[in-house]
């Protein structure tokens, strides 16, 4: 009989979370969270073993670990024997104790702050300020005309604050990678709808006789990054590690709309040049697509690409909240025929703009932003910005 490791957690969210049901309802389920250990499994799967490409070998831990149909009679070499594999069940067994429907309903969802977007437009030219919430969380949230006021899609998401007890059992000679992961969702996870932006952020708290999650950090220079097209990795520069802190926030709504802030920045310095249908990829698509108003006639309109540039919240030991902003680079796909140059161009760029948010205000030149009618709309707002280089 396999020995189990058990590990019990409590997760606590610091954001709202966008995680429907069938009835377009928040509420807790345990999907989600064994999504993201099983992302967070092959970063720390391709760290252990030297960042191999090695796609089949993976899958093939993967599938016996956490459970497959697809490698059916797939003969291999384990530890000096062979083994033929079959369809099985997840050996990782995972439990909230909690699933019920999210609090936060659509007529208590809070005031929205606003932010400027140098393309949002009235029809007579002026800037029109947009929602910070809205804009980090547009699908999950709709502007609601009747109210003027930004509000949930669907009828409720999972509150900020709201915790529920996380358990879960793994065999004994799977579980230090298992901890490896849990110890990278913990601090870069996020779970539901536009988790991406910062929504669905938590931490791990753990329970009981489960030990403090600690772990090195997966780290590749960035560029070497680009030779598959998997997540597998943080990336690094001269500088170190790709990751970028803010300043303590207060609460939740004033850091999403920080984050709101710069990430308008960061995509909006790249100027379209053409609308809808162009005849090639410009810079900005090659951040995530689609792009409303500016597809790319050979991608078409139901191509996804998404964005590799993650937001994570985090709390500190005062209670105060900071953004984490990190980026874990892999080539696009093939069917997107990437350009290795103009893919390296854009995030040089991107890297450079979140460096000069580092930078005193006042002493900065926004040189990655090289349309000068841009740069001179968008630098009031960023002045008021303050990031710093995460080192360790």
């Amino acid at each position: 009989m396999t020995k189990m490791t058990q590990h019990r957690f409590t997760v606590r969210l610091l954001t709202p979370a966008f995680l429907g049901d069938a009835e377009q309802s928040a509420r807790w389920r345990t999907p989600p969270f064994k999504h993201l250990l099983r992302q967070w499994w092959r970063v720390q799967w391709a760290a252990e073993h030297g960042f191999s490409n090695d796609i089949r070998a993976m899958r093939r831990e993967e599938g016996l670990l956490f459970g497959h149909a697809w490698l059916k009679d797939d003969r291999f070499m384990r530890d000096g024997r062979w083994v033929t594999t079959t369809a099985r069940k997840s050996l990782v067994r995972l439990r909230l104790d909690r699933w019920d429907e999210g609090k936060l309903k659509k007529n208590s969802w809070p005031s929205d702050g606003t932010v400027f977007h140098p393309e949002v437009q009235n029809p007579q030219g002026r800037a029109i300020p947009v929602g910070s919430a809205l804009y980090q969380g547009f699908g999950p949230l709709i502007y609601d005309k009747d109210r003027r006021a930004t509000t949930l899609k669907a009828n409720a998401a999972l509150q900020a604050g709201e915790s529920a007890g996380f358990a879960l059992a793994v065999p004994q000679d799977a579980a230090p990678g298992i901890e490896r992961a849990l110890a990278l969702m913990h601090r870069f996870g996020t779970v539901g709808g536009r988790s991406r932006n910062g929504w669905g952020s938590f931490v791990l708290i753990p329970e009981s006789d489960t030990s403090l999650l600690t772990v090195s950090l997966p780290l590749r220079p960035w560029k070497d990054c680009l030779d598959r097209d998997w997540p597998h990795a943080i990336g690094t520069d001269d500088r170190g590690p790709l990751i970028w802190q803010t300043q303590p926030h207060e609460n939740w709504q004033a850091l999403m709309q920080t984050l709101a802030q710069i990430k308008i920045g960061l995509r909006t310095q790249f100027v379209f040049t053409t609308g809808r249908n162009a005849p090639a990829p410009e810079d900005r698509h090659w951040l995530s697509y689609p792009v409303t108003n500016h597809s790319v006639q050979s991608w078409g309109k139901s191509s996804r690409l998404p964005n590799t540039l993650h937001f994570k919240i985090r709390a500190l030991p005062n209670g105060k909240l900071v953004g984490t902003i990190f980026h874990v680079p892999c080539l696009p796909p093939p069917q997107f025929q990437p350009s290795r140059k103009a893919i390296e161009g854009v995030w040089q760029r991107v890297y450079e703009l979140l460096d000069e948010l580092s930078r005193e205000p006042g002493k900065r030149t926004y040189a990655s932003i090289q349309d000068q009618q841009r740069r001179s709309a968008l630098k009031p707002t960023l002045e008021r910005l303050r990031l710093q280089r995460v080192k360790e």
